[in-house]
């Protein structure tokens, strides 16, 4: 099979996956405070990798560092907190949608940061996603009356998809040489007791999980998060930007809203005909990044 196909399939699966993730979230705010979603979900998956440590502690840490905790920190921990936060007050598929800012992002750190080349495409496939994305902002959840709400949290969620794409650059950058799976067992060895200690120390967390009605089951769904949607899936996702770059790996973010909705509708989220026609919009950038054309000149 060849690395495009697999590629493909690999974007297939992680949106799948990471299109789920924000029900499984839903499902963990309802006995558990955001921040305690979001600490559960670092300390599971730190807890879930620490036994490949054993398999995959040899690694130059004084010349890996930079990107491993550009990978820990902006692609785990701090989105992790941005997002849970965010969906105490609007919809998961609003959430979803918003996610696939991301590419955006991911091009123009990359251009800013790492002095990426960047095509006539890849801007208007940025342009046309940020038109899409405005839309969603503006259209909220449908509440005009927490319209300046909506855009406050959904401003968390475009600072996650930023924390993202620093991410995404950083491991492309810093962490090509390094196997996946060593760089996501350090990456949550480094992120997992500093998430540990948060929420251990600072929040109610054993308290909730005991004795709120649904303690255990909001403690599941969070646990699948983790293990799946955080520490299999950034292997996974870690091996998709060494096969196919950070741009092609970012915009699996365009597939994930069309999960996210769906989603949404089978839990009874109320998803209007605008918003779908502006998640369109930002899936058609997926193209437009894509594809070839000559670079601009620097």
């Amino acid at each position: 099979m060849s690395n495009k196909a697999i590629s493909w399939i690999i974007l297939i699966a992680l949106s799948l996956v990471w299109g789920s993730s924000f029900m499984l979230m839903k499902q963990g705010l309802r006995a558990f405070s955001s921040d305690e979603v979001a600490g559960l979900r670092i300390t599971i998956a730190s807890a879930f990798m620490l036994p490949f440590l054993i398999r995959h502690y040899k690694i130059d840490l004084k010349k890996n560092i930079k990107g491993l905790l550009l990978m820990g920190v902006f692609g785990n921990l701090i989105p992790a907190f941005l997002f849970t936060k965010a969906e105490t007050q609007i919809s998961s598929s609003l959430t979803g949608m918003l996610n696939a800012l991301t590419p955006m992002f991911t091009i123009i750190i990359g251009m800013i940061a790492f002095n990426h080349k960047i095509t006539k495409n890849q801007i208007f496939g940025v342009l046309i996603g940020f038109v899409g994305a405005i839309a969603l902002v503006a259209l909220g959840d449908n509440k005009e009356s927490d319209q300046t709400k909506n855009i406050m949290y959904s401003l968390l969620v475009a600072a996650a998809t930023l924390c993202y794409a620093i991410s995404v650059n950083g491991i492309k950058a810093y962490l090509g040489h390094v196997n996946s799976l060593t760089a996501t067992v350090w990456s949550f060895t480094l992120i997992g007791p500093v998430a540990a200690i948060y929420l251990f120390g600072f929040t109610d967390v054993v308290a909730h999980a005991t004795q709120h009605p649904e303690g255990m089951r909001s403690l599941g769904f969070v646990s699948i998060l983790a293990i799946v949607g955080s520490a299999l899936s950034v292997v996974v996702y870690n091996t998709l930007i060494k096969l196919s770059g950070t741009v092609f790996a970012a915009s699996c973010t365009y597939l994930i809203p069309i999960v996210a909705i769906g989603w949404g509708l089978f839990d009874g989220e109320i998803i209007n005909l605008v918003q779908v026609l502006a998640v369109i919009v930002i899936i058609a950038g997926i193209w437009m990044i894509n594809s070839t054309n000559k670079p601009v000149k620097e």
